[in-house]
């Protein structure tokens, strides 16, 4: 099979990956700031980022479950049109109802992360034209182009925001203009999936036992047990890494350190550089000690550093022990999404993704409803980091534990 990156396919899905992430880290980075801008207290700014994550939930399991049926690209550009109704909405009002809504039906990223669909059917197609050996290889340079574009959004949007502001713009239009700037990506991504072939698409045969014939549950069938114990996994870890979203991260050094837009976007272009390039380096650790012990031997000593860093006594080394977490901190994510594509069949792939996707998305949706009073608190604005790492620790104990015998094709 020749090289899936370099197909017409490969470079379409590429390219959507890096786009979006480059919307949503070039967001992240300012989203917070703005919202208080507009006079939301750390109350309602966390209970607009749950809702932002629950409603991504229940959009991407409708999309997804539904995806290998009813067409993978057609449910991207659906997801891309729901990019476009969030970004027009935050960018035009500060009625905290419109923008519940907004967050709610739309997809939003207020942790420079994956949300929505995209991620969980782009798994799909890619598992669709590699074969098991290229998979984790193929993954980890997706999330290489992810990390990198997410860390040059943050380093862009940081910079614009301050450039903004130098030529006389009010802080709150200088965000503004990079909220709409958002909602621009995704028309340009709804154009972009039109532009992707059947190719990713599954077949399907006609006649008795043919996938439509089959009973599912959610788009499941026989992989529905493995489905959801990891789906309880991935919640648990997601619900730790809700504590510290890349846009509470911005704020609490913007609070604690009084950075300003122009560093807190250069800081996480480096952290992101780092996540990137850590993702890279998975493929050959799998290669040697296999895809769990991958995503358990490096994501424990990630979350260790996270718990120092606001253990720093001062600005310098507090960012230094957050690029060295960064480091290695994505280890995991390439691998969790090839060991979750390589035991499952092909056209329950769409719909384990999103339900396992949803899962992380459900987990991490509920703890910034309570981290946002806790980085409000001058008492309490290092507990997050704190919870974050415990969290994390027991997920990766527990997966461990659970799924180390399960081994996927290539290993066998």
């Amino acid at each position: 099979m020749s090289n899936p990156i370099f197909s017409p396919d490969g470079r379409l899905l590429f390219a959507t990956r890096s786009l979006r992430l480059f919307a949503y880290g070039f967001l992240s980075v300012v989203l917070m700031i703005y919202l208080s801008q507009l006079g939301l207290s750390g109350a309602k700014i966390g209970l607009l980022f749950t809702l932002t994550l629950l409603g991504d939930t229940a959009i991407s399991l409708w999309i997804t479950t539904i995806a290998d049926r009813k067409g993978r690209r057609y449910m991207l550009i659906v997801g891309a049109f729901l990019m476009v109704f969030a970004g027009v909405l935050f960018a035009v009002t500060d009625n905290f109802v419109l923008l519940l809504i907004a967050a709610t039906i739309g997809v939003i990223s207020p942790s420079g992360n994956e949300v929505g669909p995209f991620l969980s059917i782009e798994q799909a197609a890619l598992s669709h034209i590699v074969t098991d050996e290229q998979r984790t290889r193929i993954f980890a340079w997706y999330n290489l182009a992810g990390s990198f574009a997410t860390a040059a959004g943050a380093l862009f949007g940081g910079f614009m925001a301050q450039a903004l502001q130098g030529f006389g713009v009010a802080p709150i239009g200088s965000y503004r203009a990079i909220v709409a700037i958002y909602a621009a990506v995704g028309l340009v991504l709804a154009f972009l999936f039109t532009r992707v072939s059947t190719g990713i698409e599954v077949p399907r045969p006609a006649g008795p036992g043919a996938p439509s014939e089959i009973k599912r549950f959610l788009g499941l069938h026989k992989s529905k047990g493995v489905v959801f114990r990891l789906s309880a996994l991935f919640s648990l870890d997601s619900f730790g890494g809700g504590f510290v979203l890349q846009s509470f991260m911005a704020y609490w050094f913007h609070v604690r350190y009084n950075v300003e837009p122009a560093l807190l976007g250069g800081i996480f272009f480096g952290a992101n550089i780092l996540a990137g390039l850590s993702s890279l380096s998975a493929a050959w650790v799998a290669s040697k000690i296999g895809l769990i012990r991958t995503m358990v031997y490096t994501h424990i000593p990630s979350n260790l550093l996270l718990i120092m860093v606001p253990l720093m006594p001062n600005l310098p080394l507090a960012i230094a022990v957050l690029m060295l977490r960064f480091s290695i901190s994505q280890m995991d994510v390439p691998t969790r999404q090839s060991y979750t594509m390589a035991i499952i069949s092909p056209d329950e792939r769409s719909a384990a993704a999103g339900i396992t996707g949803v899962a992380r998305t459900t987990g991490a949706s509920i703890s910034p409803l309570l981290g946002g009073p806790l980085l409000a608190s001058a008492a309490l604005m290092n507990l997050p980091f704190f919870l974050a790492g415990g969290l994390k620790i027991i997920y990766d104990l527990l997966l461990y534990r659970s799924f180390r015998h399960l081994r996927p094709p290539e290993e066998e």
